[in-house]
């Protein structure tokens, strides 16, 4: 208009100053849009030897265990999807990085979505002194954001989390969605507007997420194709132990994996993770056994325990604490129908000690052999690790890793694992090798599931008698 207002729909007459037929239409181009028009990226077709490598080197963020999984720390222009439990410390952890970076020198953003500035402060003292170079921005408007972000100029934005910020009331111009923050049209567009800006600006970008009852991103699927790198932190809350694992990583490998333990000050790297997990183990106790499980690149030594007991009610109860309910399923009835261990009419515990949880196949093996201890109440041997995939005519298969897995256990004192019997020699560990064919051969190897047998007790003797009451049932 002639007066220089604005309306954000046609009228007739200027609403300021009363004219007639003098309103022009022009667009109003948002924060991001202007950004992106200033460095016109990708505009211009260029060869690709002529690109510049350098611009995608990743910068440390000052946690060592966090620049392990990342492949060397965050790369300028990248966006990373943090996903986790509720209160498992993804707060915490990205709280560390940014206090880590500012100690550095960098100026960087928290937008805390969720918490107040006190709150945030609050659970920022226990880390240390804080630096001037942290800024927090508590809002949940995405737009407010993008401005923040041009004022200030920050070389790391951390959004926590993405299902909290929302596109604010539509102005004349801009394209904006609806539906209530946390919807799938509010975290798509939310997501593509920061992922526009951090490609635009150069600007690395981390975005907390929230998890399904199942473990998976909450959201719509297409949020992990939008962003380079999807992390996962996973635990239980209640337990110390944490780890930190890239599912999907566009500038490096993403079999890292990162341990950590969470004290009174925050999150601490974990150097030493099996005598951490394996430092309150109990020896010669039944249905305990040790597993040398593969969690990306590292393996880690976690005790399996099983219980095996009368049924307490008409349906035998199934339960499972960080392990596959399924394959637990299909062992049990390998044992019943290959080995002839009555456990399919009892009550039968699984879990894994430490808080960690272990899909693989490999466990199979492992899990068999503490489920026959527990169910004939004899300990396995203290210095034995098993791994295996189990087949449902109860062959024993060969898992990938087999290396890796045998070092460890060597390193922390244990002298024997059984194995497939298609594992080749490892002549570099001190280690026997027990190869099995079958479960059955495992079984009777240790002499724990055949209740017509005798038995190989904790002082290394073997003798006849009956399994202790209330354990086997025939």
């Amino acid at each position: 208009m002639d007066c220089g207002a604005f309306t954000a729909q046609w009228v007739g007459r200027c609403p300021t100053c009363g004219e007639w037929n003098t309103l022009v239409e022009e667009t109003t181009l948002g924060p991001l849009t202007r950004a992106v028009d200033e460095l016109a990226l990708g505009s211009i077709p260029m060869s690709l030897s002529s690109v510049d490598v350098a611009q995608a080197e990743a910068v440390p963020t000052g946690l060592d265990e966090f620049d392990r999984v990342l492949a060397g720390g965050l790369v300028p222009g990248s966006v990373t999807l943090l996903g986790g439990e509720p209160g498992i410390g993804k707060s915490t952890l990205l709280l560390q990085v940014l206090v880590a970076r500012a100690n550095a020198g960098q100026r960087v953003l928290l937008v805390s979505a969720e918490e107040s500035a006190h709150q945030v402060r609050l659970r920022a003292e226990r880390l240390g002194p804080l630096p001037p170079g942290l800024l927090i921005l508590p809002v949940t408007d995405v737009g407010a954001v993008l401005n923040a972000v041009l004022a200030s100029e920050p070389a790391l934005l951390v959004v926590d989390s993405i299902q909290a910020v929302a596109v604010g009331p539509a102005v004349a111009g801009e394209r904006r969605a609806g539906g209530v923050p946390g919807s799938i049209t509010q975290v798509r567009e939310c997501a593509d507007q920061l992922v526009g800006l951090a490609k635009a600006r150069g600007l690395a970008t981390v975005l907390v997420g929230h998890v399904t009852k199942d473990g998976s991103l909450a959201g719509p699927r297409a949020l992990e194709h939008m962003v380079d790198t999807v992390l996962s932190f996973e635990g239980d809350r209640h337990h110390a132990f944490r780890m930190l694992l890239a599912v999907k990583h566009r500038f490096g490998p993403t079999g890292e994996l990162g341990l950590f333990e969470m004290g009174e000050h925050g999150l601490n790297r974990v150097d030493d993770p099996g005598r951490l997990l394996l430092g309150d183990r109990l020896t010669g106790v039944p249905g305990g056994t040790v597993l040398p499980a593969l969690q990306g690149r590292r393996t880690l030594l976690v005790e399996l325990q099983a219980l095996v007991t009368t049924p307490g009610q008409a349906q035998p109860k199934r339960s499972v604490v960080g392990l596959d309910a399924g394959r637990l399923a299909m062992t049990l009835a390998v044992l019943a129908r290959h080995v002839g261990t009555p456990v399919l009419g009892l009550d039968v515990f699984a879990s894994v000690a430490g808080g960690v949880r272990v899909s693989e196949p490999g466990a199979d093996l492992a899990v068999a052999l503490a489920v026959a201890s527990a169910a004939r109440g004899v300990a396995l041997p203290a210095d034995l690790v098993s791994f295996g995939e189990i087949g449902l005519a109860g062959e024993v298969r060969q898992v990938d890793g087999l290396p890796r897995r045998v070092e460890e256990a060597a390193r922390l004192g244990f002298t024997r694992a059984v194995v497939p019997a298609s594992t080749p020699d490892c002549p570099d560990v001190a280690i026997e090798l027990v190869r099995v064919d079958t479960v059955a051969q495992a079984v009777a190897r240790f002499r724990v599931g055949d209740p017509g047998r005798g038995w190989e007790r904790t002082d290394g003797n073997t003798g006849q008698g009956s399994p202790p009451p209330d354990t086997i049932r025939r």
